[in-house]
């Protein structure tokens, strides 16, 4: 039953074309047009070292988890409640969890199958090393989408409806692209905002990633905090989560 609906739910994702446009396109686009720009192959300081065709993919996975973290999967699942499906749901045999653990899995292979081709066209196209330490870009990945997938998940518990988890969803976006350094390096930030930068879930994700993938490693600090953001959240959602 629960691949049926995972089937199910995966063909109205794409009959949607604006989910897999922002999440596979969208960093694909980012990387081609900045990884072409001359001397994105070179390490660069401003980036720690790393080459700007390995940031911007890092960069693109980080707004990849964002999207479907924050701004997807709150507005469907709440939209779903505010349709009634998850109502109607839970008068049949078919467990309304169902749905939304197929959500989550759609959305986490969505995630990883856009990183995947990341650092595949990076690797090709601009000799971007796959990630040095690749158990820890990895793990590093995985608490990354626990931790922006529980908080989604929050703000579903809480929205009255699919536009209000999207508009919710979109105030807590902008702020994680900004402290993530996604606008501006991290690396040329003030140091106040670096900081709190490494204590927001896409900036704690995304400096655990780059550091992976330059072979440095991880820093526990930054893992406990997305542990924690996904254990929070997560435990938030599940209380304060509505069927109807």
């Amino acid at each position: 039953m629960f691949a049926r609906i995972t089937l199910m739910e995966l063909k109205l994702t794409l009959r949607e074309l604006v989910v897999p446009l922002f999440v596979l396109v969208l960093p694909i686009g980012l990387l081609l047009g900045f990884g072409f720009q001359p001397g994105s192959g070179h390490p660069d300081a401003d980036l720690g070292g790393q080459t700007g065709a390995a940031y911007i993919a890092a960069i693109g996975t980080g707004v990849c988890l964002a999207i479907l973290g924050l701004t997807v999967l709150p507005a469907a699942l709440a939209g779903y409640r505010e349709k009634g499906v998850l109502r109607r749901l839970a008068t049949t045999p078919v467990r309304p969890v169902y749905l939304l653990a197929a959500q989550i899995v759609l959305y986490a292979a969505a995630a990883l199958f856009t990183v995947a081709v990341l650092i595949v066209l990076g690797d090709v196209l601009f000799g971007t090393p796959v990630p040095k330490d690749l158990p820890a870009f990895l793990g590093a990945l995985l608490l990354g989408i626990a931790a922006l997938f529980a908080i989604g998940l929050l703000v579903a518990a809480v929205a009255p409806s699919g536009k209000a988890g999207q508009g919710i969803g979109m105030i807590l976006f902008f702020p994680n692209l900004f402290l993530g350094g996604v606008y501006i390096p991290r690396e040329t930030m003030p140091a106040v905002l670096r900081d709190i930068g490494d204590y927001s879930p896409l900036g704690a994700t995304l400096k655990t990633m780059r550091d992976a993938w330059m072979g440095t490693e991880p820093h526990i600090a930054q893992l406990a905090i997305m542990a924690a953001y996904a254990v929070v959240a997560g435990a938030a959602a599940t209380k304060l989560f509505r069927w109807e």
